[in-house]
């Protein structure tokens, strides 16, 4: 899997802290960006997809 970097603002950061760890949703920030990211792509197909811009998505992705 590639890795990447970002900056994230620090009040975001402690924000994602919360949700991540033994008591929280995700196991670690990885996940939890990566669930962040597969929310934000669907949302956006949905919108895509009501304006007529969704494109049939090739099977060989």
């Amino acid at each position: 899997m590639p890795k990447i970097s970002v900056e994230i603002p620090e009040e975001l950061l402690t924000d994602l802290d919360r949700h991540v760890g033994e008591d929280g949703k995700f196991v670690n920030r990885s996940e939890a960006v990566r669930a962040s990211i597969r929310k934000t792509l669907d949302l956006l197909d949905e919108i895509d997809e009501r304006h007529g811009r969704l494109e049939e998505v090739d099977d060989e992705r």
